[in-house]
């Protein structure tokens, strides 16, 4: 491990093009993981109410759908896909965006999530170099990316990511990587109650619930990675980016919908991990 840390600070060059290569690689999961985590969700939801009302009912395991099964196959045919046909975004292009077998369109998401990934990867090599934040850093990242497409998609932020992100962000500051461990604790706790206080207040006036629980959790978990101080940060640029985003769904739609929440606040999360301190100094100076 030591010889591969020292190769990668005397070439970095090396180091850019390994993470590259893993991200994309990482990314092309993350397209699974985004894809089926709510189905999984909604399927364990029915099986449940199945045995609370049929406690006698048997489940057949063989029906459960996991990350790994079924294995990944087109959606139209239902044709396998091989492995040179899953090669991240250089199969896309050389199928030309159609499935191999039966023709039909796949969506261009696919490598832009690819790319994205490799993109959002890199920057965090560029800041933290090879060292233990870059990992942590990379593992942020990726989980962040996760969230915001499956809130995006379904208006849900999943327990399984947002308190892993939080357990994950509390572990690695006990030994002092992005914060001290007491305010990693007090960022959890008021990452979360900032939130859970503006929510209550506002069904109080209205009677409405404004956001979800999910939200608080993510913040929380923000709150866990980079303490509390940064915190005014997170949640002044998640509600700049919710507004404007906010006013040009509205003007799309013609009407009032519920939109997610979860993606700005992890967008803001995922800044202010790299560049919260810059920021923050350029501000207070200004």
């Amino acid at each position: 491990m030591q010889a591969m840390i020292q190769f990668f600070i005397q070439t970095p060059t090396a180091l850019y093009w390994f993470v590259a290569i893993l991200s994309l690689c990482i990314g092309s999961f993350l397209n699974v993981v985004i894809l089926r985590t709510v189905a999984i969700m909604q399927q364990e939801w029915q099986q449940e109410c199945q045995l609370l009302l049929h406690p006698d009912t048997t489940i057949n395991a063989q029906q459960r759908l996991s990350l790994s099964q079924p294995a990944s196959h087109c959606p139209k045919c239902n044709t396998p896909i091989r492995w040179y046909h899953n090669i991240p975004i250089l199969s896309w292009l050389l199928l030309r965006g159609k499935c191999h077998s039966c023709q039909a369109a796949i969506s261009i998401r696919y490598p832009l999530i690819e790319l994205f990934t490799m993109l959002c990867s890199l920057c965090v090599v560029a800041v933290f170099g090879p060292t233990l934040q870059m990992l942590a850093g990379l593992f942020f990242t990726w989980m962040l990316i996760t969230l915001t497409f499956i809130d995006f998609d379904s208006q849900l932020l999943p327990d399984r990511f947002t308190l892993i992100l939080a357990a994950v962000g509390l572990a690695i500051n006990t030994e002092n990587l992005f914060t001290t461990p007491s305010l990693a604790i007090w960022g959890y706790v008021i990452g979360f109650l900032s939130l859970w206080v503006v929510y209550y207040a506002f069904k109080l006036i209205t009677g409405k619930e404004g956001m979800g629980y999910g939200d608080f959790k993510l913040l929380a978990a923000l709150g866990a990675w980079l303490g509390p101080l940064m915190l005014p940060l997170v949640i002044l640029l998640s509600s700049v980016l919710g507004v404007i985003i906010g006013i040009i769904l509205l003007k799309i739609r013609k009407e009032n919908q519920a939109f997610a929440f979860g993606p700005y606040i992890a967008i803001a999360g995922w800044i202010a991990l790299l560049w919260g301190a810059p920021i923050m100094k350029l501000y207070l100076g200004v």
